[in-house]
């Protein structure tokens, strides 16, 4: 068995300094009618490397948490001021995920972890699933684990001592559950489960990748990739994600100049392209992307190329109200009515 990773500077306290970093971290706890900037204690250069094919945010109760090379930054939800801490995390896993009993720490061709509450140390855990290449791992309000693999999506209902393979065609991505309903992003599009994860159907699919899914009031948000409308579509379900609505009218339409393609195999669409097709190396692309999705009172937040855009009217009109640094884009995190917005390098 791995040895377990000590935490050799646990929970190092990082105030904030009048030199510190600025435009990575952002917090919003009016709705979005003022921005707080809270990237000062986070190091210079993490500014560049946030990959939003990485798992390395997430928002719960106790805040916001996102990692940096061996690093996992903290900051508290009711902090008035920008304030971090600091853990010290496993050498390549560069994922992290929330768990009932304590981070998960993961990564494409490392061990999963986890760090149990209250303790200091990462200790190596799901060893059946050493060899599957982890893409994503995720526990459900009810306790069931699904860990989302290059092989498919592998879910356990006793604390990960078996697993069954309950999706073997397509990635798993970001997974949002209410009412008894899971749905989720896959490679093939919007997946959605009524029975605790055991079957999955595909209820959108337009020949590209899902992109978000969140839990709203009554139901569901998901932003997926259309290949016929060459843009990514913004949706609201309110029937258990039976059937979806666009709400992405008012919103600016991405922008793609045409040129030859080269279909790639549909189970592993190339890195850095939404469609199944693969824009050649050599064409110019130009590109908005919308990247998340959340809900906050009735309004509606979306992640974009431009920053960061609401709606009060379910998509009719939409407002930019925190516009993005040219060639950056948004990934937001919610908690409660405490929005967080990650900028990170613009791609897909």
């Amino acid at each position: 068995m791995q040895q377990a990773s000590l935490l050799t500077d646990s929970l190092h306290t990082r105030h904030t300094d009048s030199t510190g970093t600025a435009n990575i971290v952002f917090r919003s706890a009016d709705g979005g009618q003022t921005w707080q900037d809270i990237s000062n204690g986070l190091p210079e250069h993490v500014k560049d490397g946030y990959d939003l094919n990485r798992n390395v945010v997430y928002a719960d109760d106790n805040g916001l948490y996102l990692t940096d090379g061996n690093w996992i930054y903290h900051s508290s939800k009711n902090s008035a001021a920008p304030f971090w801490t600091k853990d010290i995390f496993p050498d390549k896993h560069s994922s992290i995920a929330p768990g009932k009993m304590g981070i998960f720490a993961y990564s494409y061709y490392s061990p999963i972890l986890q760090k149990l509450n209250g303790t200091n140390a990462w200790l190596p855990i799901f060893t059946d699933l050493q060899e599957k290449k982890v893409r994503t791992v995720t526990e459900t309000a009810g306790g069931t684990l699904f860990v989302g693999t290059d092989e498919g999506l592998f879910r356990s209902a006793n604390n990960g001592k078996t697993w069954e393979n309950v999706h073997a065609w397509g990635l798993l991505g970001k997974v949002a559950e209410s009412d008894g309903v899971m749905v989720a992003t896959s490679n093939r599009g919007i997946i959605r489960s009524t029975d605790k994860g055991e079957n999955w159907e595909l209820v959108i699919s337009e020949g590209g990748v899902g992109i978000d899914v969140e839990s709203i009031k009554g139901g569901f948000a998901a932003i997926n990739y259309s290949a016929a409308a060459r843009t990514r579509r913004v949706r609201t379900s309110y029937d258990g994600g039976k059937t979806w609505q666009p709400i992405d009218a008012g919103l600016q339409p991405q922008t793609i100049i045409d040129a030859p393609s080269q279909f790639i195999n549909a189970r592993y669409p190339a890195q850095g392209n939404d469609s199944v097709w693969h824009q050649k190396e050599t064409t110019p692309v130009e590109q908005e992307y919308k990247t998340s999705i959340i809900q906050v009172g009735e309004d509606f937040f979306c992640g974009h190329t431009n920053g960061i855009y609401r709606t009060s009217d379910k998509g009719k009109t939409w407002k930019l109200v925190l516009p993005a640094v040219k060639g950056k884009m948004f990934i937001l995190s919610v908690s409660g009515n405490v929005i967080y917005a990650v900028q990170t390098e613009n791609h897909c």
